[in-house]
């Protein structure tokens, strides 16, 4: 066994041998996932133990929480922000299981139909024990949870849950229970959370004390009797534990039935229609259990194909909708042996997302409409790229046209209207220009060479079919290669992110470590641009954030540009300002 609990020779935080703190943490980790798929209990818990005290263990959770998360400048109760590094070594020393807990300064965050969901925010004590907690307890849970559960876990996402579907669909149309579980983060059941999550006494004490730990809003305290506070590092993973068990009852259950969950979202498919509204009076019995309902105007039983009792075939999930169509021989899919289905199963993104995204770029155009084109280009891209980058996996070249015609015709009136003295030729030609085997590119020239910084289209974006992450597999199992490789292929990835990871193996330049799913990932100049350095590919290299910010401090350069995985705006900041991460879930609005 490493030891983990040496505290490192170093002068100072940049300065710690990050890529062996690493390697002796995931290496634990990867014993306690290992004991749990043997179903060593007594060893899991030992190892779990050893983990909690690891003076590395410590180190990470404290530099997740205070440098690489996007929650660092924002404070708890207590008012504790943005750590130096000397306040990082401090916390680490602190970190240490409890029964007691403060309470989560309360915010709301407002959502794509109208409505606030409540945002509850730890202090950055308890946000470190959090993180510290969950590296102890997630590997054990990632080697029992079931195959079909995508939300919130490593390695899995968003694309992985619709391949799923897909390939429950792909031969034969079924009936959709289309399902919500309301306010799940609030309403779960502390006692039945705990009593399921069935960990050592310390362990529980502290995880009872986070959920009871209560609310403060308005300087008032609000007791939290139920749920989980959104916010928290554990949170998530403590969500997942609820619902853990829903996939294996309705298999066993009903026969041919098949559930598939992101979350608190979820579907079942089964090609018969009383089988679905059973599996429905089987989760609204089981929910019953954690203090959970579904939602009624969130729940709905459709078909794939067939409209049904007036109801409108397909359905939306995940910012996708899924629908199958009829259609000619010439047209329709097969079997594996060959044989026409006489339909043909199409993925694409919703209206409902379409329509957000380019209200978006509209209201971006009509707020940029005094600043020079490059700005706006700029304003532009990240948002074009990014929504196009999370649809690429399914049929989506259609609405690519279609976004890519609407944009033209804001940008065209966009330019009229700074120029209403000038002729509309005059005004193409300024602000289009033949770029390639484009005649149309909106673009501006920005030297005598005939370079331009130019638009980038929704067109533009390639179809990439994603591969589904393989049944039960997590990134604690220890296959390096298939997880190295695997990020690559991420449908979020910009070409340029994809191409370095795969000239990287996967790995950070500085660390040597491989990207995991909670990295934040940035592109960074070998040699700054401030110095000399080029925008080419043999002057990039993809970088942790913490490995970038050390790197960039001390390069020589006053600004680097960052260029995030979860978010791929192009920005640049001063070294001594704090570089922000923008999370997406697929509308970069899905």
């Amino acid at each position: 066994m490493p030891n983990t609990d040496s505290k490192p020779n170093t002068v100072g935080w940049s300065q710690i041998k990050w890529r062996k703190v690493m390697k002796a943490v995931f290496k634990l980790q990867k014993r306690i996932y290992q004991a749990s798929q043997n179903g060593d209990k007594r060893k899991v818990r030992k190892l779990q133990k050893t983990l909690l005290r690891s003076y590395y263990a410590k180190l990470l959770a404290v530099r997740k929480v205070s440098q690489d998360n996007q929650g660092k400048i924002t404070a708890g109760v207590d008012g504790v922000k943005s750590l130096s590094p000397k306040q990082r070594f401090e916390l680490v020393g602190q970190l240490k299981l409890k029964d007691k807990a403060k309470p989560v300064r309360r915010v709301w965050i407002p959502k794509a139909n109208g409505e606030k969901r409540p945002l509850g925010i730890p202090t950055m004590y308890d946000r470190a024990m959090q993180a510290l907690v969950k590296a102890a307890l997630e590997p054990e849970w990632e080697a029992r949870f079931e195959g079909n559960s995508y939300g919130f876990r490593p390695g899995r996402g968003c694309h992985d849950a619709i391949e799923a579907i897909f390939r429950q669909i792909r031969y034969k149309s079924k009936f959709v229970l289309d399902a919500d579980i309301q306010k799940c983060f609030d309403q779960i059941n502390q006692e039945a959370l705990i009593k399921k999550l069935n960990t050592f006494p310390s362990v529980n004490r502290q995880i009872k004390a986070w959920l009871k730990a209560g609310v403060l809003m308005n300087g008032e305290l609000f007791p939290t009797e139920t749920g989980t506070p959104q916010g928290g590092v554990i949170s998530p993973l403590l969500a997942n534990i609820a619902l853990h068990g829903m996939e294996m009852l309705i298999t066993s259950k009903i026969k041919g039935a098949s559930l598939i969950r992101y979350a608190d979202d979820l579907v079942v498919l089964h090609e018969n229609l009383e089988k679905v509204i059973k599996a429905k009076e089987i989760l609204e019995e089981w929910l019953k259990g954690m203090g959970l309902e579904l939602k009624p105007s969130k729940t709905r039983i459709v078909h794939t194909l067939l409209e049904h009792e007036n109801q409108k075939a397909g359905f939306d999930f995940l910012g996708f909708n899924i629908r199958q169509y009829p259609v000619g021989k010439y047209q329709s899919g097969r079997n594996t042996n060959g044989e026409i289905l006489g339909f043909k199963t199409l993925i694409k993104p919703s209206k409902e997302k379409v329509l957000i995204h380019y209200r978006k770029l509209a209201e971006q155009i009509d707020r940029d409409n005094a600043s020079p084109q490059a700005a706006l280009i700029k304003h532009l891209n990240p948002m074009v790229r990014g929504w196009s980058n999370y649809y690429r996996s399914v049929c989506s070249k259609e609405t690519y046209s279609k976004l890519s015609h609407l944009l033209f015709q804001k940008l065209q009136r966009w330019a009229y209207r700074r120029h209403p003295n000038k002729s509309k030729t005059w005004v193409s030609n300024k602000y289009w220009h033949h770029i390639g085997q484009n005649t149309w590119t909106f673009a501006q020239k920005i030297s005598k060479e005939d370079k331009y910084i130019k638009l980038y289209t929704h067109l533009e974006t390639a179809i990439i079919r994603h591969i589904k992450v393989k049944g039960t597999k997590s990134p604690y199992d220890g296959d390096s290669t298939y997880w190295g490789t695997r990020m690559g292929k991420h449908p979020d990835l910009t070409p340029r992110i994809a191409q370095l990871l795969k000239q990287q193996k996967g790995k950070c330049k500085i660390c040597g470590f491989y990207f995991d799913d909670e990295s934040v990932i940035e592109i960074d100049h070998i040699l700054p641009k401030s110095l000399g350095g080029k925008d080419t590919y043999d002057n990039l290299q993809l970088l942790h954030r913490h490995c970038h910010h050390t790197k960039t401090t001390s390069d020589g350069s006053r600004t680097g540009t960052h260029e995030s995985l979860k978010g791929e705006e192009p920005y640049e900041v001063k070294v001594s300002r704090t570089v922000l991460k923008t999370s997406r879930r697929g509308d970069t609005s899905a």
